[in-house]
């Protein structure tokens, strides 16, 4: 056999070998259709995620809990709408299975179990307000596309109103079960010092829900939060003054790495370090700013560096909440880092370490947060 057989009896087993491999990764009929039901269960819920959130803000879910069954009309009528519109919208309720239909009376019903997830703001599974922000989400597409393309960021402040409306009405339930009676009280000595007296910065407040929570529980306690969102800090200002707390509570415009004071006995980070773009100078900063013994409280996603380990429902959103916030918003200040908000402990450990807060311990954790305690 001459080498010129050889070879071409060479080339064609290598592309008999080549059609076979293509041929076994071609995907069956079903695992096609299986996927196709996936995404279209996914644009589903994406669409009805506007009504989720119309009915929220439209108080249709507060107006049917503990209500029983309700016409169209009657529904109408509690809530001053357009019986058309509201028909229109039980109908999306029934199809979603949010909303019970008793079909002999032409009736709908909100679950208790929903009621608990859709109508209370004061329960901590109340979740409506991940809808209020996906309206701004979804009206910075564009701008988010041309930051793919250039690799700059999209601004916290170029975001609608209801991003941040939305932001902290959504933490605001898991920090009012959590903050005082298991966070707080799983840092060594940090609930005796607020009770006798302590002076706390809470740093990127926002609409200061967390700086209040602590107010109200520790009232001999005094608070600052600081942010550097002006409309987020005149929103705090207003509901200290309307939650009787502005005794004790002051609201500033700062960021992160330069807010006023020291002498704090308590500084907290509340979902915030990983969406700044310096996270190491502002650990820096409240290591400056701490009393002698003081500790920092830091609240990051419970969400993983390894992308395997976030294939689950939480993980999905907090990973995609990061491709259109978190990383956009760290870009944007064109710092050193941006992390993403599931870089993972260890880097944020070191970037502690080197802050001179060498002290660094899980303290609580839940599906949703993971607490650390850091010190000196």
């Amino acid at each position: 056999m001459t080498a010129t057989a050889g070879n071409g009896q060479g080339a064609a087993a290598a592309d008999q070998d080549a059609r076979r491999g293509a041929q076994a990764q071609q995907p069956t009929e079903e695992q096609v259709m299986e996927f196709l039901e996936q995404v279209i269960t996914d644009g589903a819920a994406a669409m009805a995620g506007l009504c989720t959130s119309l009915g929220d803000r439209l108080g249709l879910y507060t107006a049917m809990a503990g209500a029983g069954p309700l016409t169209s009309a009657q529904l109408a009528d509690r809530t001053g709408l357009s019986e058309r519109y509201v028909r229109e919208w039980l109908a999306a309720q029934v199809a979603g299975s949010y909303v019970d239909h008793d079909h002999a009376n032409d009736t709908y019903e909100l679950p208790p179990a929903h009621a608990a997830v859709l109508a209370d703001p004061d329960v901590p599974t109340y979740a409506a307000g991940m809808f209020t922000m996906l309206q701004a989400l979804y009206g910075t597409e564009d701008v988010l596309m041309d930051a793919f393309r250039t690799g700059e960021g999209v601004g916290w402040g170029e975001h609608a109103p209801a991003l941040f409306e939305g932001t902290a009405k959504f933490f605001r339930p898991g920090y009012a079960a959590s903050l005082v009676p298991e966070w707080l009280a799983s840092m060594d000595g940090v609930v005796e010092k607020l009770r006798g007296g302590a002076k706390v910065a809470d740093v990127g407040c926002g609409f200061g829900h967390s700086t209040m929570l602590m107010a109200k529980a520790f009232p001999r306690s005094h608070f600052h939060g600081f942010d550097f969102h002006r409309p987020s800090i005149e929103a705090a200002r207003g509901l200290a003054a309307e939650q009787g707390v502005s005794d004790r509570v002051e609201f500033d415009v700062a960021t992160a790495q330069d807010f006023p004071g020291d002498g704090f006995d308590l500084i907290t980070f509340f979902d915030c370090l990983h969406d700044m773009s310096d996270p190491g100078a502002a650990l820096r900063q409240a290591e400056h700013a701490l009393a002698d013994g003081g500790q920092c409280m830091l609240v990051e996603p419970n969400a993983s560096a390894d992308v395997e380990e976030n294939v689950h429902p939480i993980g999905r959103g907090l990973t995609s909440a990061s491709v259109a916030v978190c990383l956009p918003s760290a870009l944007a200040q064109h710092g050193p880092q941006a992390l993403g908000n599931h870089a993972g402990e260890e880097p944020m450990r070191r970037i502690a370490d080197s802050a001179g807060l060498h002290h660094w311990t899980l303290t609580a954790e839940s599906p949703v947060n993971r607490v650390y305690a850091l010190a000196r």
